[in-house]
């Protein structure tokens, strides 16, 4: 049986555990509300990019760019978006089980002799995609983390085009747990390189037909101008999902930890006091056995 010390030493552990957890979950909180201010602030600028598109695309001209140029796929590169830092629950056991699961579907679609390279991103998806990087899986290292700047996020882009325009890529997707809210992220899967030029009609304003405009110099030469800011502006709202998912699946983790240690808390003082009370009135027995000797 526990005694009164080692009980009162386990609750102060308890404790202190849940203060602890209960800060994470505040941090965790604030560092999602900024991340989705940044989807918000983003939004905008995305939004205008497409106007520019849409007014583009709803002319009968044909336009030509290496960006939107299909071709056989013989080597895809999966880029997956995981997190630098623990404590996150099953954020990045679960994205690395969807990565598994698209490798195989990378390989049902092109066939079983296709190239596949994964571009982990962070450093907790970085060491399990090296458990599975081999002669069939190759495993490319970027100087990009959960932490990275514009600068390095701009790097990594430029990193890419170059990739896909020198054909060391043919096909270049992103795999990231979209944010729809503090208890909901979402797998998704997205083409990066090639630009999808039926997504990007598809998501054509119908009301850009009803605004013609007049392109200087030529519409072909504005969309090869606006077509890499598109593809920018994807890779940075990807990885702003990314982050506020982390920190909402962090946010959650700790919630739990901290109910887990609430509940172990009072259990402890429910036997603590047991324990105290037991001990009290074996006293005042012992107190009463004497008074009947004398």
């Amino acid at each position: 049986m526990s005694t009164l010390r080692e009980l009162k030493t386990r609750i102060g552990s308890v404790a202190s555990t849940q203060k602890t957890t209960s800060a994470m979950k505040m941090i965790s909180s604030s560092k999602m509300r900024k991340a989705t201010g940044q989807l918000q602030r983003l939004s905008p600028y995305r939004h205008m990019v497409q106007h520019v598109i849409s007014h583009l695309l709803v002319t009968d001209q044909q336009f030509d760019s290496p960006l939107i140029a299909q071709r056989d796929v013989q080597r895809v590169a999966l880029v997956v978006f995981g997190s630098d830092d623990g404590l996150c629950g099953g954020f990045n056991v679960n994205i690395f089980k969807q990565l598994l699961g698209t490798i195989a579907a990378v390989r049902n679609e092109y066939g079983a002799q296709v190239g596949i390279t994964v571009v982990p991103v962070g450093k907790k998806m970085t060491k399990a995609v090296e458990k599975i990087a081999g002669k069939d899986i190759q495993m490319e290292r970027v100087a990009l983390n959960t932490r990275s700047g514009s600068e390095e996020l701009y790097t990594f882009i430029d990193l890419l085009k170059t990739r896909f325009l020198e054909r060391t890529f043919d096909r270049v997707e992103m795999l990231y747990m979209h944010f729809i809210s503090t208890g909901k992220q979402v797998f998704t899967r997205e083409q990066l390189l090639p630009v999808s030029y039926q997504g990007l009609a598809d998501n054509v304003d119908p009301r850009a037909a009803n605004s013609p405009c007049l392109f200087e110099p030529d519409a072909n030469t504005i969309f090869n101008t606006v077509l890499p800011l598109h593809i920018k502006s994807m890779l940075q709202d990807v990885f702003i999902q990314s982050t506020a998912s982390e920190q909402s699946a962090r946010v959650m983790a700790m919630q739990a930890a901290s109910d887990n240690a609430k509940e172990l808390l009072d259990e402890l003082q429910l036997e603590y006091n047991k324990l105290r009370q037991q001990g009290i009135t074996t006293e005042l027995l012992d107190i009463l056995g004497g008074q009947v000797e004398r």
